[in-house]
C-alpha cells in the first residue's frame, strides 16, 4: 500500500499528526504496535474505559473521532521492525506488507529511564511506567506494599494511581527538590494547569496518607528470589523499608530507533539523552521524514499534540499556524526547565563493582571498568564489543545510557550524540521471528 503519509505511533503526537494531515486532504496510515490507539499517556483498559483520574481523555476521544471522520487508516497491533529512506520511504511491518509513503512521521514516544543500583534486577523492581501500565491497562496491582522512587513529576501520578487502586504506597522518594522551580520565576504562573494537576495528585497522596520525601533516593534493593526491602538514603541517613514492589523511574528515554534507522541527525537533550533533531516544521535531516512528541524532547502530552499537529501539517505541505508555534514555544519553555529542577543524580561514581549494569547480559560494573582501564575502551560502543553490554534482549534500550555514563565517569569524557547513537542504532529496530522475516522478504 502507498500513502501520502505513514505515521508511526498512535499516542498524542501521532494521533494529532494523522488528523492534521488527513484534514489537509492527504491519505494517511497510522500504525501502532498496541491493540488500541492512545499510546502510554492515553492508555486505557481492555474494555475501552479510561483509567481512573485519566487526564486529557476528551482530547483523546476528539482525536480518535477525527481520525475516523477524516479517513485515516488505523492499523493497531502492527509493529514496525525496519524502515528504508526513499523516496518513496518504505516501512516494514511485522506480519503485513511493506507500506510506502511520500512522508513518514515518527511519533514513537519514550520509555522509563532506569539507573543501575544493587538489586535493581530483582523480581519486584519495575519501571514506574510499567507499574502504571499494569494499573491503567489491566487494572492489576503490581504488589501490595509499594515504594515509588526516582525523580521527576511522573512519580506523583504513578503513586496516586497505585494508591487509588488499593495498593499500600509506603512512600514516594524524590531524589531532588521540586522547590527548585523557584529558580524560574513566573514559569508556573504561565502554566497554572500544571500546578492544578500536581495539586490534585498531592491531594490523593494526602488522602491515602502517602508520605512524600524529597532529596531521598533508593540506593539498594534486597532479596534473593524476590524483593523484600529497599534501602533509602537522604540527609546523610540510610534506612531499610520493607516492601514487595519498587516502582522506580528517572525521567524518560526517547525511543529514537526508527529515526536512527532512517539516518536522521540527533542531538543531546537538556538531561543528556538522545533525541531526534528537527527544524521549525518538525522535519528531520532526512527529506520527507518528520518527528514529533517525546522523540524530539520529553515535554508531555500537550507539547506532543502541538508538535504532532505541526508535523502533520508540514508533511501535507501546509505552513504551521502562528498560534500553534506560540503554544509550542510556551510548552517547550516549561520542558526546558525540567532537567534543572529534576537532574539525574550522579550515580556512576559511587556504584559498587559487582552491580549489574546490563541486565540482559548480566554485565557488571567491574567488567566495564576492566574494558576501559585495562583493555583500552574509550567509548560505549567499544565497551559493548568487549563486554556484550547492550547486546541482549533490550539491545541497549535500558542499559545504553547507563553504560555511556559509566564510561564517561571513568574517562572524564562526556558522551556525545554520536556515542549514544552507537549504542542504540540497529538495522532491525524491534525483535522479529526469523520465519516472519523470511516471509516478508519473499512477499516483498
Amino acid at each position: 500500500m502507498t500513502y501520502d503519509l505513514v505515521v508511526i505511533g498512535a499516542g498524542p503526537a501521532g494521533l494529532a499528526g494523522a488528523v492534521a494531515a488527513a484534514g489537509a486532504g492527504r491519505s494517511v496510515a497510522l500504525l501502532d504496535r498496541d491493540g488500541r490507539p492512545g499510546g502510554q499517556f492515553y492508555r486505557h483498559a481492555a474494555d475501552g474505559r479510561p483509567a481512573r483520574g485519566q487526564h486529557g481523555w476528551r482530547t483523546f476521544l476528539r482525536l480518535r473521532a477525527l481520525c475516523v471522520d477524516r479517513g485515516v487508516r488505523l492499523l493497531t497491533g502492527h509493529q514496525v521492525f525496519a524502515v528504508e529512506a526513499g523516496p518513496p520511504h518504505v516501512v516494514h511491518v511485522e506480519g503485513d506488507d511493506r507500506l510506502r509513503a511520500d512522508a513518514v512521521l515518527i511519533a514513537t514516544g519514550a520509555y522509563d529511564r532506569q539507573i543501575p543500583f544493587p538489586g535493581w534486577d530483582l523480581p519486584g523492581v519495575l519501571a514506574a511506567g510499567g507499574a502504571q501500565a499494569l494499573v491503567k491497562g489491566h487494572r492489576v496491582l503490581p504488589g501490595r506494599r509499594i515504594v515509588v522512587a526516582g525523580t521527576g513529576p511522573f512519580l506523583l501520578p504513578v503513586a496516586a494511581g497505585l494508591a487509588t487502586a488499593g495498593a499500600q504506597v509506603v512512600g514516594v522518594f524524590e531524589a531532588n527538590n521540586p522547590l527548585r522551580f523557584a529558580r524560574f520565576p513566573g514559569l508556573l504562573a504561565r502554566h497554572p494547569d500544571k500546578l492544578v494537576e500536581a495539586a490534585g495528585y498531592l491531594a490523593i497522596l494526602a488522602r491515602h496518607r502517602v508520605p512524600l520525601h524529597t532529596k531521598h533516593s533508593v540506593v539498594a534493593a534486597h532479596g534473593t528470589d524476590e524483593l523484600v526491602a529497599v534501602t533509602v538514603a537522604g540527609a546523610g541517613v540510610e534506612r531499610r523499608i520493607d516492601c514487595d514492589t519498587l516502582a522506580v523511574g528517572y525521567g524518560f528515554t526517547p525511543q529514537v530507533d526508527l529515526g536512527l534507522a532512517f539516518g536522521c541527525a540527533t542531538r543531546l537533550s537538556g538531561d543528556g539523552g538522545l533525541v531526534l533533531a528537527v527544524d521549525d516544521r518538525q522535519a528531520t535531516s532526512v527529506p520527507g521524514v518528520f518527528a514529533a512528541g517525546e522523540v524530539t524532547g520529553v515535554g508531555g502530552a500537550r507539547l506532543a499534540v502541538v508538535t504532532g499537529t505541526l508535523a502533520g501539517l508540514a508533511a501535507a505541505g501546509v505552513v504551521g499556524r502562528p498560534r500553534l508555534r506560540r503554544e509550542r514555544a510556551r510548552q517547550m519553555a516549561f520542558a526546558a526547565a525540567l532537567p534543572s529542577v529534576y537532574p539525574i543524580p550522579d550515580w556512576a561514581g559511587g556504584l559498587a563493582g559487582d552491580t549489574v549494569v546490563c541486565r540482559c547480559e548480566e554485565v557488571r560494573l567491574d567488567a566495564i571498568r576492566t574494558a576501559v582501564t585495562e583493555l583500552g575502551a574509550r567509548d560505549a560502543r567499544a565497551v559493548k564489543l568487549l563486554t556484550r553490554a547492550g547486546m541482549g534482549w533490550c539491545q541497549g534500550r535500558v542499559c545504553g545510557e547507563p553504560v555511556a555514563s559509566v564510561v564517561a565517569n571513568l574517562t572524564g569524557v562526556r558522551p556525545d550524540a554520536t556515542a549514544l547513537a552507537a549504542m542504540t542504532r540497529r538495522t532491525l529496530t524491534q525483535p522479529i521471528r526469523l520465519g516472519e522475516l523470511a516471509d516478508t522478504e519473499e512477499n516483498g
